[in-house]
């Protein structure tokens, strides 16, 4: 195996949608039941398992502070995790207004649903969940995801690139590729240029001007 030439790995261009594009995503799907995953995983670029992941203790309302500890991937069913990708994924977000918002109405709606659901209800402390309190399937959240820019005739992409969005405005914003990498809770610095280098428009505009 020594003398074999390995083919060289293509890179994934991902898709993403602009500031304009997200607001149009965000006002067509606002009483859809997806609109506050859509929401929160837009603003904060969370990785599906991260935002399935979130628990009440992820949530400090007193001091405004998203904390990212958890995840729920998939396998052959939806697997609970108490820590992160890497180390790097623990992290902590400010709690803006829009996402308290969406955080204090799921709590409302967990405890009308208690009350609705009596001894059915699954008692668990993840802030997304059906309304009897099972976990979503993370395939759903993206099956569901798809549906919905069909629906309202929106340009496709991925559940994931919700994050790549995110990413991108961040750059375009004028943010630097570090200041990305902490939001978006990458390992290292390489791994951020690798896979949102190709998006910092804004400061390629910026050096051909000059």
């Amino acid at each position: 195996c020594q003398s074999l030439l390995l083919p060289p790995q293509e890179k994934y261009q991902s898709c993403y949608y602009s500031a304009e594009q997200l607001q149009r995503l965000f006002d067509a799907i606002r009483e859809e039941p997806l609109y506050p995953l859509v929401k929160i995983t837009a603003l904060y670029g969370l990785r599906r398992s991260e935002l399935l992941g979130l628990k009440w203790d992820s949530i400090d309302f007193d001091a405004n502070r998203l904390t990212i500890r958890h995840t729920v991937s998939k396998v052959t069913k939806p697997v609970e995790k108490d820590k992160t990708k890497n180390a790097s994924s623990f992290r902590s977000f400010p709690l803006v207004d829009e996402a308290k918002a969406i955080f204090l109405a799921a709590k409302a709606s967990e405890k009308e649903n208690r009350k609705l659901f009596g001894k059915a209800y699954q008692e668990n402390e993840y802030v997304f969940k059906w309304d009897d309190g099972h976990l979503y399937s993370p395939d759903y959240i993206s099956q569901q995801f798809a549906k919905l820019l069909r629906k309202y005739g929106l340009p496709h992409i991925r559940f994931h690139e919700l994050r790549h969005s995110c990413a991108s405005l961040l750059l375009n914003s004028g943010f630097t590729l570090k200041d990305v990498q902490e939001w978006m809770g990458h390992a290292d610095i390489k791994m951020t240029a690798d896979i949102y280098g190709h998006l910092d428009t804004a400061r390629k505009q910026t050096m051909a001007a000059k």
